[in-house]
């Protein structure tokens, strides 16, 4: 079976550039010097007739070349000789048989020769080089090496868009990364109205084109490394509230019960000295929701409430739906596993099970998912201002932005379709218009 033949793609180098000179002054068709460079024959057409060089004829004004129209032409009456009729390319000077309105015709055309117009495109080969009166056009490795350098230096420099172009687009991209969007968020929205690529426009802010800075991306300021730990108290992992709930029991339940769907459960802390209240947050990994409900302190007792308080509202069987396992980590508001797992009846509500010690990046994308909350609450600032209906607003904030992660939907749009909306309609779970969304510390601002 007949096999296609592949070629490696890449550009032309200087000595293939030099064989391909050789090539043409030996008379080689494009076919012959392509089979020589393991190239296709119109590679080798497109260099020679893209990088050859024009040689320039030096004009002798009493000697022109005659019109490459000349023998299609029947105009009359270009010169203002009274009754003269004759076809103006018959009208010769005196004694040099050339045509008169070679000097002043509008519609003039210098005569090219036919090799340069078809293939080979050049006069490396030709033997009449040296008596040949037209425009001549070699092909030159050094000068289309040189050019082909120059074409791929300057095709990467500047800004490849229109004064009016970037000032639409800044119109649009500027203002909501302002507001704390990312450029993911607006891609989602406004994809259709973005005529460059994302990397494009990291460029055009890295280069002050726009009105928002580098300052004003999330990301662009690298975070300071924190040194791990290396010491673990050892009694922590044989505490009574881990047995049966470790991250390996965790693992094994997943393999026996694959499809079941996951939530992380974490807390979020305000400065060191400065705050009494805490944010305890829940993400569900099916759908990268999260709820933030505020605690009056960070305690066992105000975790408790807040799934008591879910259980009564939303029934123990919506409850058993949204939560039939939560992966946390050892903090001492989660260590009452008996109570967090069953209600004020003994009633069985949920599985618990534990992060090993020092091990965040097990749950990690409750990890990832506070840093929306450190946009608007930056870390060490005070939480004890803020009331559940802050909390409210900031969620729907954080759960209004588009992610990759999510092929472009966001969080809000997918819980609906795979969590129980009474949970959104108990805690007020509302999108923000696109353009709205707002992750600042102006959102709330105290």
């Amino acid at each position: 079976m007949y096999k296609k033949k592949t070629y490696d793609q890449k550009h032309l180098t200087t000595s293939q550039r030099i064989h391909i000179e050789k090539g043409l002054n030996d008379g080689l068709s494009f076919a012959a010097i392509a089979r020589k460079l393991d190239k296709h024959p119109s590679t080798i057409a497109k260099e020679v007739k893209k990088y050859r060089t024009f040689q320039k004829r030096e004009v002798d004004p009493r000697h022109p070349l005659r019109c490459g129209r000349f023998k299609d032409c029947s105009l009359r009456f270009l010169c203002d000789k009274p009754n003269c009729v004759k076809v103006c390319k018959y009208c010769y000077s005196n004694k040099e048989r050339i045509p008169a309105c070679t000097a002043f015709c509008p519609e003039y055309l210098e005569p090219q020769c036919e090799a340069i117009c078809k293939a080979p495109y050049v006069c490396n080969h030709c033997t009449r080089q040296r008596t040949c009166n037209k425009s001549k056009a070699f092909y030159i490795a050094q000068n289309a090496d040189k050019s082909s350098q120059d074409l791929l230096v300057s095709c990467r420099q500047g800004i490849n868009q229109a004064p009016v172009d970037i000032a639409l687009l800044d119109d649009l991209i500027s203002p909501l990364l302002l507001q704390g969007q990312s450029l993911a968020h607006i891609y989602a929205f406004h994809g259709h109205e973005i005529p460059c690529s994302r990397k494009t426009l990291y460029n055009y802010i890295d280069q002050g084109v726009f009105t928002a800075r580098n300052i004003d991306l999330r990301r662009k300021v690298s975070y300071k490394c924190k040194p791990r730990k290396t010491v673990t108290r050892v009694s922590l992992s044989a505490k009574e509230f881990r047995i049966g709930r470790t991250y390996e029991d965790f693992q094994k339940f997943i393999q026996t019960y694959p499809d079941i769907p996951i939530v992380e459960l974490d807390t979020v802390e305000g400065g060191r000295d400065n705050s009494t209240q805490a944010f305890l947050t829940i993400f569900f990994r099916n759908c990268s929701l999260m709820l933030i409900f505020v605690l009056q302190e960070k305690s066992q007792e105000q975790v408790i409430k807040v799934f008591d308080y879910l259980t009564q509202k939303l029934g123990i069987k919506v409850f058993q739906e949204l939560f039939p396992v939560i992966l946390t980590d050892n903090g001492v508001e989660f260590q009452f596993p008996g109570r967090l797992e069953c209600d004020k009846n003994g009633e069985i509500r949920t599985k618990i099970f534990y992060c090993n010690p020092n091990s965040s990046w097990q749950k990690g994308r409750i990890e990832k998912n506070h840093e929306y909350i450190r946009y608007v609450i930056p870390k060490g600032q005070s939480l004890d201002s803020y009331k559940q209906r802050d909390a409210c607003i900031l969620m729907n904030h954080i759960n209004s932005e588009a992610r990759d992660s999510l092929n472009g939907c966001t969080p809000f749009r997918l819980s609906k379709m795979l969590l129980n909306n009474k949970l959104h309609r108990l805690l007020c779970l509302q999108e923000i218009s696109a353009d709205e969304v707002s992750l600042k510390p102006s959102l709330l601002k105290k």
